[in-house]
């Protein structure tokens, strides 16, 4: 767990205080949400989580695994693609076969696997994107530290993190994110904070309710483990639409995802959200 003792940030010996006296926990399998203005210090916020920035005042207890994605990836490296993310598996102390596996996957997973040999200055700013998100999910993260991720990306790499956070924070893993999206993963939000003068002020939590869509072969049972607030309803395609409170979401999907059969989880949302 990673954890915030009255920490504060300032810039220079004698700079304004951007963060001042924040605390912040961040338990397994937290999906937190920080907002705010711009430039009240969301992004620093989120670099002291990550380790790249240290505390001016106060101390930060524990260092999960942790990997981020900044708000500007820089494209001027002199790798491919799929050189970059192999280069980055190795630093993370994976094998060069397992980090060549896991950049192909990544890559494939957000629609970018065509441009795995294409130098990464060549990129267009949304496979960039893509790139920058990779990177964060090579060595399997305990903490990811995601600042405007999803900006750049496609419609399909936008559902396609959105699913990724959901199953790492389902498997265990804390997320904490800024969007400028306020609906952004609304409904599977565990905690929300707002950057506020040089506070952190905690959010209270809502009653959303979150749908998720699933889908086994034919006459597989639904799984054990299911939290009793959870409906669902079968859809004449085979998928089933579950549909839970949103404090109980994170253990619907670990009871799919660790199911003995074989679940295949297409999207989590809030029943409201409009049809991309």
């Amino acid at each position: 767990m990673l954890t915030f003792h009255q920490v504060g940030r300032r810039y220079g010996l004698g700079g304004p205080w951007v963060l001042r006296g924040v605390g912040l926990a961040l338990p397994a399998g937290t999906l937190a949400r920080v907002a705010g203005a711009n430039g009240t210090g969301k992004s620093t916020l989120l670099r002291l989580a990550a380790g790249i920035d240290a505390p001016s005042a106060g101390r930060i207890e524990g260092r999960p695994r942790t990997a981020y994605v900044p708000e500007r990836f820089p494209p001027a490296l002199p790798f491919t693609a799929h050189g970059y993310l192999t280069h980055l598996g190795r630093v993370h102390g994976l094998s060069r076969r397992t980090a060549r596996v896991r950049a192909e996957r990544w890559l494939d997973r957000f629609g970018a696997r065509a441009h795995g040999e294409t130098p990464l200055a060549e990129l267009s700013k949304g496979t960039v994107q893509k790139v920058a998100v990779a990177q964060a999910l090579l060595a399997e993260p305990e903490l990811l530290v995601l600042d405007e991720a999803w900006t750049g990306l496609d419609a399909e790499a936008r559902d396609a993190l959105d699913e990724v956070v959901t199953e790492r924070v389902a498997g265990g893993a804390s997320v904490l994110f800024v969007d400028h999206d306020p609906r952004r993963l609304a409904g599977a939000v565990s905690a929300a904070y707002e950057v506020s003068g040089t506070s952190l002020i905690a959010a209270e939590r809502g009653t959303a309710r979150v749908r998720i869509d699933a889908e086994a072969p034919p006459g597989t049972k639904l799984p054990d483990g299911l939290p009793p607030e959870a409906t669902h309803e079968r859809d004449p395609s085979g998928t089933v639409r579950f549909t839970v409170p949103a404090a109980h979401s994170d253990a619907l999907l670990r009871a799919l995802l660790t199911a003995a059969g074989p679940w295949h989880i297409h999207r989590v949302r809030p029943p409201a959200a409009r049809e991309r």
